[in-house]
């Protein structure tokens, strides 16, 4: 895979959980072009060896000159965002994949209804910014804590008074509603924890609205019980903690798996699973794929039980 070499420019606290971080291209050349909704994979040198994180690109400078992400601190964290919050500094250089984009603007949308969640605000953001150009409708619902209010307003506020709301509790809004006012041709983007997600998705599909008109993004499994991973071909075992992604347990133990987006959408990690019930979190693998139980996608799903055996 290509990787592109990138220079820190600018780093800056939206939030105490929230920082704005701008690169160049470390070499002084204009940076790929990009589609709204594009994302890198960084690779981070933190204390526990590198680990290689999805972002997505929130703006990027006409002229090539930058691209900016939002990375949101958390509490769980394994290194990236402590790394990106606590030792990231302007002059940092870094290793980032060529951006990808697997959650393309749909164009023949009469109106875009957003549900963002936390920082799941940041492939939305870009859509919404260059859907907001095209003069069509808009609306945009945000649920962040509290402490975070201010920052996700300041980031919508381009949007304009009326197209965007910032929710601080999930029995703020009736998604019910929501869905029942949306005019036919509206499509449905939404990002966030995968609970959230998958209630907005749910409620939605109850409501008779087609499946082919509910975009999902995400960017991690969320995490769940530890498992055991059985490498058949290699002959070894790899411990799955709790808060760690299959994927991110195989790089440790220098398992080579292509990747791509690390969010479950591209279908470049698909590996065989010879034994044992995956848990799917994926936008990738079909309604039949998934019930087979053949294939996981280690980006995001896990073990239903205690353990898994891989094709690797």
């Amino acid at each position: 895979m290509r990787t592109l070499p990138l220079r820190v420019i600018d780093a800056a606290f939206l939030s105490p959980t929230l920082r704005r971080v701008r690169m160049t291209h470390a070499h002084a050349q204009s940076l790929p072009s990009i589609t709204p909704g594009s994302h890198l994979v960084l690779s981070l040198p933190t204390r526990g060896g590198i680990r290689r994180n999805a972002y997505s690109i929130t703006q990027r400078e006409e002229n090539g000159a930058f691209y900016e992400i939002i990375v949101r601190h958390a509490p769980t964290s394994r290194g990236g965002s402590a790394f990106v919050h606590n030792e990231l500094v302007v002059g940092t250089e870094l290793t980032a994949s060529y951006p990808s984009n697997f959650l393309a603007l749909e164009s023949t949308a009469r109106k875009i209804l957003m549900i963002g969640g936390g920082v799941g605000i940041t492939p939305l953001l870009s859509l919404a910014l260059a859907h907001k150009t095209s003069r069509k409708a808009l609306e945009f619902h945000q649920f962040c804590t509290l402490p975070e209010k201010p920052a996700f307003e300041s980031l919508l506020a381009p949007l304009g008074a009326g197209h965007y709301h910032v929710h601080t509790s999930r029995q703020a809004l009736d998604l019910a509603s929501v869905f029942s006012r949306q005019p036919l041709g509206t499509y449905l983007y939404t990002c966030g924890p995968i609970g959230m997600m998958e209630h907005v998705r749910e409620t939605a599909l109850a409501m008779g609205w087609p499946e082919g008109r509910i975009h999902q993004e995400s960017f991690g499994s969320g995490g769940g019980e530890a498992f055991t991973a059985y490498l058949a071909r290699s002959g070894i075992s790899v411990a799955v903690e709790e808060d760690q992604t299959l994927l991110d347990a195989l790089e440790s133990a220098n398992i080579a798996v292509s990747c791509l987006c690390r969010g479950g959408a591209c279908g470049m990690c698909r590996t065989a699973v010879l034994e044992g019930e995956p848990d799917h979190r994926d936008h990738f693998l079909s309604t039949a794929e998934k019930a087979s139980s053949q294939w996981i996608m280690p980006c995001v799903s896990r073990a239903r039980d205690t353990s898994l055996t891989l094709d690797l």
